[in-house]
């Protein structure tokens, strides 16, 4: 993600040219930034500065939002990198504020809004609650856990797999760079959703078929999907839950985003289940973000706050995936970096 290091960067930057006590300041108050980056793209203000930079005016009347305080959206937004303002009160694009339009490949324009939704917000407030019991506080906003509360809301779960979908596109070519599944014929994408990586992966390698596993109502909106990326000939559709069984006949089992998302138990239940589906030396391979030792900024150190308070599970160090892959039957073999956050853990069966 070379915006998202380029935008590190200077961060790091400004924030060493501050006072520790300024620095600590801009932190505290990142939740303002997130919030504006989050209405900003709900209002499709990149995509409307997509063909030239606007004054204020004309973006408020096009949107029916209060002029003055748009503006004052949008020089925060500048302040930070997001969106350019080029004249008094005339702002355009720069390279983050792309990201936020939906028409781009690499948009990140879903995810951003997912992040702002209020229902989603409103759970982060409730952070000392998970810290203190170590349960997520989703259940405690919502009177439902996390994947329980989408199941019940619609227009919620359709925010959610738009942001989903979106993540997904951001990491297809560097997995499929990252990693040539050898000695694979049938892959397996557990709990795919509609199938977005397995396509990704069947298009870069020909000799592959998919099998695309997840509840009934998810693979009832694969099949156009698949159709679209060309490749609903080789792929077999399952339906089911990956905590009561998963299919045979696949050589390996992915999933991506899928293990992270529970506790040590429940994500011990559905490796199991996976073991129990492989054939002998069958392989399983976790796209997640690895945590690394020490000090040094990752993101998933910080989207570990995401698992702690909304579904209540936790990014993992690799002697962590290793400890909970033996216990499922699964030898760890390698742990492959891709130039994303993301890095793949591959086990084989034992």
């Amino acid at each position: 993600m070379s915006t998202q290091s380029n935008a590190a960067a200077v961060t790091a930057t400004t924030t060493q040219q501050l006072p520790p006590e300024a620095v600590l300041m801009q932190m505290a108050g990142g939740a303002f930034i997130s919030q504006a980056i989050s209405v900003a793209a709900k209002l499709g203000i990149a995509d409307l500065l997509a063909s030239k930079p606007k004054q204020v005016s004309e973006l408020a009347a096009e949107t029916g939002m209060h002029e003055r305080s748009l503006y004052r959206l949008l020089r925060c937004l500048a302040s930070v990198g997001v969106f350019n303002e080029t004249d008094p009160n005339v702002f355009g694009l720069t390279p983050l504020a792309e990201l936020l339009r939906a028409d781009v490949p690499n948009s990140m324009r879903d995810v951003t809004i997912f992040m702002g939704e209020p229902w989603h917000w409103r759970v982060y407030g409730e952070m000392l609650y998970s810290v203190e019991t170590g349960k997520p506080a989703w259940g405690r906003v919502h009177g439902a856990e996390a994947f329980d509360y989408l199941g019940q809301n619609p227009e919620e779960a359709e925010t959610f797999n738009r942001a989903m979908t979106n993540l997904s596109r951001l990491a297809i070519p560097a997995i499929t760079e990252a990693y040539d599944f050898p000695g694979i014929e049938t892959l397996a994408d557990v709990a795919g959703g509609h199938g977005l990586l397995l396509a990704g992966v069947l298009k870069a390698n020909p000799q592959l078929r998919g099998l695309l596993f997840d509840q009934s109502s998810v693979i009832d909106g694969a099949t156009a999907l698949l159709e679209k990326e060309g490749v609903a000939a080789r792929v077999e559709l399952a339906r089911g839950s990956f905590f009561e069984s998963v299919p045979a006949g696949a050589d390996a089992y992915m999933m991506k985003h899928i293990i992270h998302d529970w506790d040590d138990e429940r994500s011990l239940l559905i490796l199991k289940n996976i073991h129990r589906a492989a054939p002998a030396n069958g392989k399983v391979l976790i796209v997640e973000m690895v945590i690394t030792p020490g000090n040094d900024p990752q993101f998933g150190k910080i989207q570990d706050m995401e698992m702690l308070v909304s579904p209540g599970g936790i990014e993992r160090t690799e002697s962590e995936y290793r400890e909970l892959l033996q216990q499922a039957g699964f030898k760890l073999t390698r742990v492959i970096p891709t130039r994303s956050p993301l890095s793949i853990v591959e086990a084989v069966k034992v």
